[in-house]
């Protein structure tokens, strides 16, 4: 029997089975959620799971080296799908009601203006620009396209000397996050691609990721917290 940590257990890495999973599920939950990272504590701390906190939806944290490979095996248990909730576009179904939704919809087209300004500074490292409704502390996250490689496949892969695939992420901007509200107001456009770059940056660590140039993040943050200090 497959077992796994997960976000019921809190703090502490215990494992739960998946048959325990499914009994908890709550209801209109269509589908099994999971996160794949390099350890423990980076996959409960992924900003890819504040919204599954916030509507009480169990998460399995998948640690392992093999378990990237071993989850593109596995499609489904006791009729119900698997789901890496770094990838794709985040669907709750039923989890959400018809007026979360149409907020959704509303809130993304009062943003369509700072999506269309950050598209082109970070169209070098992403796919795509989009307005995010997984998150609630966090103010942007980086995601996967459905069928790409996960993180952690690309790491063996690499480090087995095997080529992978040029894959680019997409930018999710948290639309209720101070500063990606204060992103969307600065009239600076200097400014507003540092800003900018810098939270591509951190999306980028806190999945796991590794920094192309940590002396270019380095430079442009000590620059903002210079101004900010003037």
């Amino acid at each position: 029997m497959l077992r796994f940590a997960s976000t019921h257990t809190g703090n502490a890495e215990q494992s739960v089975s998946l048959d325990d999973y499914v009994a908890r599920m709550k209801e209109g939950q269509e589908k099994i959620y999971y996160v794949v990272a390099e350890n423990f504590n980076t996959a409960k701390s992924s900003p890819h799971l504040e919204i599954f906190r916030k509507k009480g939806i169990e998460v399995l944290l998948l640690t392992d080296r093999i378990d990237d490979w071993m989850m593109s095996q596995l499609f489904d248990f006791e009729g119900k799908s698997f789901q890496d909730v770094t990838k794709g576009e985040l669907n709750l179904g039923e989890v959400e009601s018809e007026e979360e939704k149409k907020q959704q919809e509303e809130t993304a087209k009062q943003l369509e203006g700072l999506l269309e300004r950050l598209k082109p500074v970070l169209e070098a490292r992403v796919s795509d620009v989009r307005v995010t409704h997984r998150l609630t502390d966090s103010p942007a996250c980086l995601v996967l396209n459905d069928y790409d490689m996960g993180m952690q496949m690309r790491k063996i892969m690499e480090a087995a000397g095997q080529k992978v695939p040029e894959t680019k992420p997409i930018f999710e901007v948290n639309p209720e996050h101070p500063l990606i509200k204060k992103l969307d107001q600065e009239p600076d456009e200097a400014r507003f691609e540092d800003l900018a770059l810098i939270l591509l940056d951190q999306a980028d660590l806190a999945a796991g990721g590794q920094l192309e140039d940590p002396a270019a993040y380095t430079a442009r943050l000590n620059k903002l917290l210079l101004e900010l200090s003037a």
